[in-house]
């Protein structure tokens, strides 16, 4: 049940995020906006959808899932809301950058990596890539709605339906979402015996910047922060933002192009779950650097294939593209876990941050590329030498154990009896008084 309802959760947030694709053109030809000006506002959203993440996982530790999980959604409807009295760029970047991305990134992969964690031992890599699969599925469930509705009754149909559904699903959530296991007498799915008590943490932002820190005197995180934020460029900052009018830019009309990337998120829930499966059974390592190929394959052929009625080039990118959209999540939570333990959720938090920083400059810097160069193809190519550079990221991880941040508490404290430089054995020769414990 649990389960289900951080579904609903995730299916709503995508379909929020992916609602600005659908208003370029009406907002362009109502306001006079250019494509640069609206993508600004997306680019923020993408950002703070990332940066909220890492803060929101320890806000979930400290008040609980379901209270910060109801003050997102709330907080979505009351911005997407607010959209419908604007009249100037920046309440766009108000309304939709900034409260809309505040509440959508405190439910990003933090809140399915917190979930995951506290309900399954078992299964823990199919069950991310199924509520990952639910961004996708978003897409799936309000692209075509969406862009019907922009076409027939105008944006601001859309922007209310957007606020409608995010007071709609704070309902369930409310009702049926636990904070552990042990509030309903569970075990975790797999487990054999009950996890010790959750200890007591700290202050939410001193946390969060504690665990960043001593995460980034690890490699690991920095080639993975690297290859997760050409993730998002490639996705959610260029394709999820511009696949639609670079498709119209062609002659493909609005809804066609929606239905495409709709399409898209089909297929990426196949992608992403069968990588849930791959990476509770192959090393994620290699899961990564097969996915980043197969995606930077894909960009560089895409601009060869637009046309202005639906081909077979296209139906093939869509099918190839889709199963590999966020593939990239599931063997990258598996890492995260196994390099950083317990702080997995917030350190994926950071990198969330890292995905969607990368996400949010690729949103701009294309709609830059659209005003200057008239069409999308450098962007295109560019996200195509991204995926090559991610390849080379993940191929750097070392495959063989963990490279755990440097604690100083745990080997400089000078009163720890497992210090290298310790001779304070009971057995020592010399020794003539009691080893100090």
């Amino acid at each position: 049940m649990v389960t289900a309802v951080a579904l609903l959760v995730l299916l709503g947030s995508a379909g929020f995020r992916s609602t600005p694709s659908l208003m370029m053109e009406a907002l362009h030809n109502e306001f006079g906006w250019s494509t640069a000006t609206i993508s600004s506002a997306t680019s923020v959203n993408l950002a703070l959808y990332g940066l909220t993440a890492p803060f929101a996982a320890a806000l979930m530790d400290r008040f609980g899932v379901r209270l910060v999980v109801v003050c997102a959604l709330l907080t979505i409807s009351v911005g997407s809301g607010l959209t419908l009295l604007m009249r100037e760029p920046w309440q766009l970047v108000l309304c939709w950058g900034v409260l809309v991305g505040l509440g959508s990134g405190s439910m990003a992969g933090a809140f399915a990596t917190t979930v995951t964690g506290r309900w399954f031992q078992a299964r823990q890599g199919l069950v991310t890539g199924v509520l990952t699969a639910a961004g996708a599925a978003g897409n799936l469930v309000f692209l075509p709605i969406g862009a019907w509705l922009v076409e027939q009754h105008g944006w601001r149909s859309a922007v209310v339906v957007v606020s409608l559904a995010g007071s709609a699903v704070a309902v369930p959530v409310l009702l049926l979402m636990r904070e552990r296991p042990a509030d309903l007498g569970l075990l975790p799915y797999g487990a054999t015996e009950a996890p010790p008590a959750p200890a007591v943490q700290g202050r939410v932002l001193t946390r969060s910047l504690r665990v960043l820190r001593d995460a980034a005197r690890s490699r690991a995180f920095w080639l993975l922060a690297g290859s997760f934020a050409i993730c998002g460029a490639t996705t959610a900052g260029l394709v999820g933002t511009h696949f639609i009018p670079a498709a119209h830019d062609h002659g493909l009309p609005v809804t066609t192009a929606a239905s495409l990337l709709a399409l898209i998120g089909v297929f990426d829930v196949i992608g992403t779950i069968a990588s849930g499966w791959f990476t509770d059974r192959l090393d994620s390592r290699t899961l990564l650097v097969v996915y980043y190929a197969l995606r930077g394959f894909s960009l560089f052929l895409l601009p060869q294939l637009f046309a202005g009625s639906l081909e077979p080039p296209i139906l093939a990118f869509v099918i190839f593209y889709g199963l590999d959209w966020v593939a990239t999540v599931p063997p990258t939570v598996a890492l995260c876990r196994r390099h950083f333990g317990e702080d997995a959720p917030i350190v994926f938090g950071w990198l969330l941050a890292c995905h969607q920083i990368g996400a949010a400059l690729v949103a701009g810097l294309a709609g830059l590329a659209r005003d200057a160069l008239g069409d999308y193809d450098l962007a295109w190519y560019g996200a195509g030498v991204l995926c090559l550079v991610a390849v080379l990221l993940c191929l750097a991880l070392r495959p063989d154990r963990p490279d755990r941040p440097d604690r100083p508490d745990r080997t400089d404290h000078p009163d720890r009896t497992d210090h290298p430089d310790r001779t304070d054995r009971t057995d020592h020769p010399d020794r003539s008084v009691p080893a100090l414990s």
